[in-house]
């Protein structure tokens, strides 16, 4: 059964509401400096990214893949489909003597119309990792499993990722 979305959260000072975020979602630079760690390794760090924000949803932070270390990224064969954006590919983290981590990040090698920025774009799974930082804030990882969004204090919610908000 489909959820109703809940009552949006006021906006304090400094925040963006996720429910004035567009559908079809929006592609947003921003020059603030992203990283992306796990176990000690900087796997990313830019001030070149691009938001993808979307109605309900925290915004994903997309990192130009020359921002990226590839050395333990290893691309896998899954795909998944985005209505919007069309066909992600997919990479494993394998880092010396620790255990891979499936699926950490994802991209659009020929995105949909409308999204053609997010080419040679990476956006990592915050719940993935061991840090997910924005300016210098740590993202709350969301308990979905499904969504790669990156919830920080500076946006106000109730924002998909949660138990129940699938159907919203």
């Amino acid at each position: 059964m489909w959820g109703r979305a809940p009552k949006r959260q006021p906006v304090g000072p400094g925040q963006e509401s996720v429910w004035d975020y567009p559908r079809p979602p929006a592609v947003v630079p921003s020059d603030e400096l992203v990283r992306v760690v796990h176990a000690g390794h900087v796997l990313a760090e830019s001030k070149r990214t691009l938001r993808v924000l979307e109605t309900a949803h925290a915004p994903a932070y997309y990192i130009p893949a020359g921002d990226v270390d590839w050395s333990h990224l290893h691309e896998v064969s899954l795909r998944t489909v985005c209505e919007y954006k069309g066909v992600a590919s997919y990479a494993d983290l394998r880092l010396p003597g620790g255990p891979v981590v499936p699926q950490v990040c994802w991209w659009y090698p020929r995105p949909s119309r409308g999204y053609e920025d997010l080419v040679n774009a990476v956006c990592f799974y915050p719940q993935r990792v061991d840090l997910c930082e924005v300016a210098g804030e740590a993202v709350t990882p969301l308990p979905s499993s499904f969504y790669g969004d990156w919830p920080t204090s500076r946006i106000a919610g109730p924002y998909k990722g949660a138990p129940g908000t699938e159907g919203w």
